[in-house]
């Protein structure tokens, strides 16, 4: 659902967290779409040096995927005492983003808490204690472990596999087997993996692969719509020697192909450019664009494979071409503000009360507290979350529910504040001409110190416990004795807490002739 730090090099080129994509392979780069959430140790059992090989090898195996919605997205936490999330789901669209924020993880150490870690997860994954597998793009969760005493993991992973998630594992070290394969999703063979750290790219194509089998498109795909042109994309089961496929697609009427324009030969059941279109393409064949679209039109299509050596289904997809004002869909922008100890406005934009239905607001917070839920009408683009822990952090997700079905997503991490309460008490008892016993009462929610600071001082003798106007005290303090004052010196004491200090109190020590 905090996050990264500097860029380093990788394998000679440097990164820079811009928002293009690199250049990949083609056949890997469209393959796929789902969402991957690597669940990596971090914690003090895992040596620097093996941490170091850990995140080189998770910067291998993701470079080849196109990241963004209706692609790739990948989510990352480090197990520790208490887990922390990196960065979300939608945290980066780009591959060079994404491999700047892999490369400059720091190694969380503590305790390997993985059950904490598994129920934070759960909630970057979107799934709940109960759910059962459903529709939409694959998920998968990949656990990257040294296999010092995990905990016990059974229960979250079974949670997880229940709910349609895929679950595989690396192991670095002597883990237990049978815990292990219990918790990976079959085949056990493809999804679990033990390997020396110092080996571990050895299995980084075929961990890959296993990854491309789970999220690759099994359906027919449209990418890159634009008002004029789509490009149509599916998984390949035919060769260039098994088989072709049959193309068919044009502007839809109650379902039903009835016109359209392909770029490259075709048969046209008419001389009209938006006439029905049938195509045969070779059986090597994964993508092909669509041309000559209509501006604001819905289209249908259908891809059957033909073979001799098996029955395929016919794979169809709908989508409707872009107008010529573009489309942006709400909510492209979520930001935190007004923070407070126990509450944090969050906003968001842009207002499409025409196309929204409502929007959902879920936080809770980190790493594994109870979701809340706010839900609000499609006119509303903020709301105040109250009712907070203080000096918190939350993973905040907005959530536009669109009439067309269609559902947008975007998350983003809030801090509260700390608690600050004033210094209660303050007063002053003359000790002699020139010194003063200094005592206070501060309130039960821990400062971490107090700083005493004073005007007027005199020179510094042999008896004065500073020659600075100002004094850090520990928590424990509740009192001090200043000498050497000038008359009316005005001493004041301040709590001293773990982000700013807090408001204090401040007396004036009056000079009296009594002490002469």
């Amino acid at each position: 659902m905090r996050w990264t730090t500097i860029a380093l090099l990788i394998a000679g080129v440097f990164l820079r967290p811009s928002e293009t994509q690199d250049t990949v392979p083609v056949t890997v780069f469209n393959c796929c779409e789902g969402d991957i959430v690597i669940v990596l140790d971090a914690s003090s059992s895992v040596a620097a040096y093996e941490f170091t090989h850990m995140v080189h090898f998770l910067s291998d195996l993701l470079r080849p995927f196109q990241l963004g919605r209706g692609h790739v997205r990948v989510g990352l936490l480090q197990v520790g005492t208490e887990p922390r999330i990196e960065f979300v789901l939608d945290g980066h669209t780009a591959q060079s983003g994404l491999q700047w924020a892999i490369r400059n993880t720091q190694q969380l150490q503590g305790d390997t808490n993985t059950v904490e870690a598994l129920r934070l997860a759960q909630r970057l994954l979107g799934v709940r204690p109960g759910d059962k597998r459903r529709d939409g793009p694959p998920k998968v969760l990949l656990w990257l472990t040294d296999g010092v005493e995990p905990g016990p993991v059974e229960e979250p992973m079974g949670e997880l596999r229940r709910a349609g998630v895929a679950v595989l594992a690396v192991s670095t070290g002597s883990s237990n087997y049978q815990v292990l394969r219990r918790t990976v999703s079959p085949p056990v063979e493809d999804h679990l993996h033990f390997v020396d750290v110092d080996d571990i790219s050895i299995i980084t194509e075929d961990l890959r692969d296993a990854i491309i089998e789970i999220i690759r498109a099994d359906r027919l795909q449209v990418r890159d719509v634009t008002s004029r042109s789509a490009i149509l994309q599916w998984r390949p089961v035919l060769t260039a020697h098994t088989g072709t496929y049959e193309l068919n697609y044009g502007p839809s009427a109650d379902g039903v192909p009835t016109g359209g324009h392909v770029r490259g030969p075709g048969t046209s059941t008419s001389s009209n450019q938006w006439s029905y279109v049938r195509q045969t393409l070779p059986g090597d064949h994964s993508t092909w664009q669509l041309t000559n679209l209509r501006p604001g039109t819905t289209y249908t299509a259908s891809l059957r494979p033909e073979s001799n050596q098996q029955l395929l289904k016919t794979l169809s997809v709908s989508f409707t071409t872009l107008s010529d004002v573009p489309e942006i869909l709400s909510p492209t922008t979520v930001s935190i503000s007004e923070s407070g100890p126990d509450n944090v406005r969050v906003s968001w934009g842009p207002l499409q009360p025409s196309r929204v239905r409502r929007y959902q607001v879920e936080y809770a917070v980190l790493p594994s507290g109870v979701v809340r839920t706010v839900t609000l009408q499609s006119h509303e683009n903020s709301t105040l979350l109250t009712q907070l822990q203080p000096d918190s952090q939350y993973l905040v997700t907005v959530t536009a529910l669109h009439f067309n079905g269609q559902e947008r997503t975007m998350s983003v991490k809030a801090c509260t504040q700390e608690v600050l309460p004033p210094l209660e008490d303050l007063q002053l008892r003359p000790m002699g001409r020139n010194s003063v016993q200094v005592e206070w009462r501060g309130r039960t929610g821990g400062p971490q110190g107090y700083w005493v600071s004073w005007d007027g001082a005199r020179p510094s003798s042999s008896r004065s416990p500073s020659s600075s106007s100002s004094l850090y005290l520990p928590s424990s303090s509740v009192s001090t004795f200043l000498t050497n004052l000038a008359p009316n010196s005005r001493v004041c004491v301040s709590p001293v807490y773990k982000t700013a200090r807090g408001q204090g109190l401040c007396c004036t020590h009056k000079h009296s002739d009594f002490w002469q």
